[in-house]
């Protein structure tokens, strides 16, 4: 698999990508803290497809241990420069991907289209993830239903699904910023959204 486009971008990957990437990065952060299941300060959460690390100060904050995977280099080198030696970042491929040692919590953002065959990855996730596996899905892309099936399938016992309402290409005033976060609970008002923009964040737990 080639992310040789990645190369250039590398360097100001968290800056680039979105309009506001502390309060983006900052409520991904949350919520793969707290849905289907609350992390306590120690426990380490994985990130595969990590990217320059952006999402790894915010999980830090919260007391949690972070590690990157990447495949891509550039996106390697720069992780490690963001993290400043605080956490470990290794070159791999999320598809084969093993760690060590089991890690608590599992992460995919923005990824999911990089796994070659669903079920297998679920289950090898499950195969060293003690606690969750969190992640973004697009249900315009990737039928939530689907995927929940092949998430119980693999061994995970719940599956949880919370839409996501933050824009990634430009920032919300404060205001509607709240609106849009109330209306993430709104069940069917959020899955009528979901039908044209936005994502859920599943956690699926064992």
């Amino acid at each position: 698999m080639s992310t040789s486009k990645y190369d250039g971008a590398a360097a100001t990957w968290s800056d680039d990508a979105y309009a506001d990437g502390r309060t983006y990065l900052r409520r991904r952060a949350e919520v793969i803290a707290t849905l289907g299941g609350a992390l306590q300060p120690g426990e380490t959460v994985l990130d595969l497809a990590c990217g320059d690390g952006g999402l790894g100060p915010h999980l830090m904050q919260r007391g949690l241990r972070y590690r990157g995977v990447d495949l891509n280099r550039a996106m390697v080198d720069a992780a490690e420069r963001r993290l400043s030696g605080r956490a470990e970042v290794e070159l791999a491929d999320l598809n084969d991907f093993v760690p060590a040692a089991p890690v608590s919590t599992t992460t995919l953002f923005r990824a999911l289209y990089y796994v070659r065959d669903r079920p297998t990855f679920f289950r090898n996730v499950l195969g060293y993830t003690e606690r969750k596996l969190v992640f973004d899905l697009n249900p315009r892309q990737y039928p939530l239903a689907e995927v929940r099936g092949e998430l119980r399938d693999a061994g995970f016992r719940t599956v949880v699904a919370r839409p996501f309402f933050v824009p990634q290409r430009f920032a919300l005033p404060l205001p509607v910023a709240a609106t849009a976060r109330a209306a993430e609970r709104s069940g069917v008002l959020a899955r009528a959204v979901l039908h044209f923009r936005f994502t859920y964040v599943v956690a699926a737990t064992r």
